[in-house]
């Protein structure tokens, strides 16, 4: 870690603020969530149900095909949503140690991953180019605050979470080996 890194500072929520065992996040991590979700709900559904702009795929893909895969999508972003932030929030942890059950033996950052799972879901409804696009752009700040965040857990547990680290991939379960 570098001296920039020793700059990194994680906010909590007052209603955290006592607990050791949780890092922190980006400041801007809630309120930037919000901001595009809203907007990427704006946008899509301005192309997809108004203007049909970048919609033209639709035509040649069957909605009957999308619509399970879209809500098998947001089946597993569900359950990745709800156990992640169970094991973070409502598991008090006496000593703070890496979370290494459970969705995160499968994904280092399984509430974003699945966040950014629900927008696949949308994109395959209406085939919305435009709503693709953005999410591309969704899926850079994600990264942006899961590097963030991953920053704060060296600070806080150094090797342990380096060794998690190569363990465990970032976002999709199962996109890398585990070194033996």
């Amino acid at each position: 870690m570098n001296a920039k890194d020793d700059d990194v500072k994680g906010y909590k929520r007052s209603i955290h603020e006592s607990r050791k065992d949780i890092a922190g996040e980006h400041k801007l991590s809630d309120l930037g969530q919000l901001f595009f979700l809203i907007t990427f709900l704006i946008i899509w559904g301005l192309d997809s149900f108004y203007f049909r702009f970048s919609t033209f795929l639709a035509d040649y893909g069957y909605i009957y095909i999308r619509a399970p895969i879209a809500a098998i999508l947001f089946i597993i972003a569900g359950f990745l949503a709800y156990k992640g932030l169970k094991q973070v929030f409502n598991e008090v942890r006496d000593s703070p140690a890496v979370i290494k059950t459970g969705v995160f033996a499968y994904s280092r950052h399984p509430i974003y991953f699945g966040s950014i799972l629900v927008y696949v879901g949308w994109i395959l409804l209406t085939m919305s180019l435009i709503s693709l696009g953005y999410w591309v752009i969704i899926v850079i700040f994600y990264e942006y605050i899961a590097t963030y965040e991953e920053k704060l857990l060296l600070k806080q547990f150094g090797k342990e979470y380096e060794d998690y680290k190569k363990q465990v991939p970032k976002w999709i379960p199962g996109t890398k080996f585990k070194k033996k």
